[in-house]
């Protein structure tokens, strides 16, 4: 990978000019290397990686543009995506974050809920697109439960096997699943936009307040998923959950379901990372087993 390639082809096809002396690397993430880069009119924030990545690179604009698009939570704007040689690149503007306040906690979940009001015929996204390192299936489908059972548990668990989730795990994995119905009883979950990845460290504000999201995994989807995963690797504050509410407020049994959508992100990291999330991700299945019998 060759970041001054990068430089060089940004500045041929955007006329934007970086000085190499004035690259900082940035820390964050395990997938891509990422820098700041004190460009010329203005600093950019540069993730590159090989280039056979350029597809996910290409996804996580369209599912930027996406969100842009919802007027809800506010995005990094895209500069630029593309390869050069053997290394791809995604330039967005620079977003300088400060402190997150209780005041953009608020702002968070009264967007968020504005998001969600973008609404789609079926589940699911036009391509394919990523979940941290692992391809995420978006085939649409009129159905929650069998989009959420295929696409997501299934694709996860057919993982798991490989990576050597202990049986008594994956029997009650496969029982969830074959009960999946029953978590969705009196209820028809709508096809919101979602971001997909929505943990603690996918989001931030600027000095002015204002909440931004990024990293996302895009696609249609119930909007207690996004909301469950809030509640993992750190959660976020009152104000945010208030705020939700006093927007679009859940509907009843929302607390059931947590944990079921939260299963797909821990057998995900599980899958990537291993057995240091093995007792996390058994505990919400012995959980999610007890109340689906």
């Amino acid at each position: 990978m060759d970041l001054e390639q990068v430089i060089g082809e940004l500045k041929r096809r955007s006329g934007i000019r970086v000085d190499i002396n004035r690259v900082r690397s940035v820390v964050g993430g395990s997938i891509n290397k990422a820098f700041c880069l004190l460009a010329d009119p203005e600093p950019l924030f540069v993730k590159i990686n090989a280039a056979h990545t350029l597809p996910v690179f290409e996804a996580e604009v369209e599912g930027l543009e996406a969100l842009r698009s919802a007027e809800g939570v506010s995005v990094p704007e895209t500069v630029d995506v593309g390869c050069v040689g053997e290394t791809s690149y995604l330039a967005l503007r620079w977003v300088e974050f400060s402190s997150k306040i209780k005041s953009a906690e608020h702002l968070l979940g009264v967007a968020l809920a504005q998001q969600h009001r973008d609404i789609a015929e079926q589940f699911g996204w036009h391509r394919e697109n990523t979940i941290g390192a692992t391809p995420q299936r978006n085939t649409l489908m009129c159905n929650w439960s069998d989009f959420f059972r295929l696409e997501r548990l299934g694709v996860q668990l057919e993982l798991a096997v490989e990576r050597g989730l202990p049986q008594q795990q994956l029997d009650q994995a496969y029982y969830v699943m074959e009960r999946l119905e029953w978590f969705f009883v009196g209820r028809e979950p709508v096809a919101s936009l979602l971001h997909g990845d929505l943990w603690s460290g996918n989001w931030g504000c600027d000095a002015s307040g204002e909440p931004f999201i990024y990293d996302p995994a895009v696609y249609y989807g119930d909007r207690e998923v996004d909301l469950a995963m809030t509640r993992l690797f750190g959660g976020f504050g009152d104000a945010f959950y208030s705020a939700y509410q006093n927007e679009w407020p859940l509907t009843d049994g929302w607390e059931a379901r947590v944990d079921l959508y939260n299963l797909y992100h821990l057998l995900n990291h599980f899958n990537l990372f291993g057995a240091s999330y093995l007792d996390q991700t058994s505990d919400t299945l012995s959980r999610l087993w007890n109340s689906a019998r």
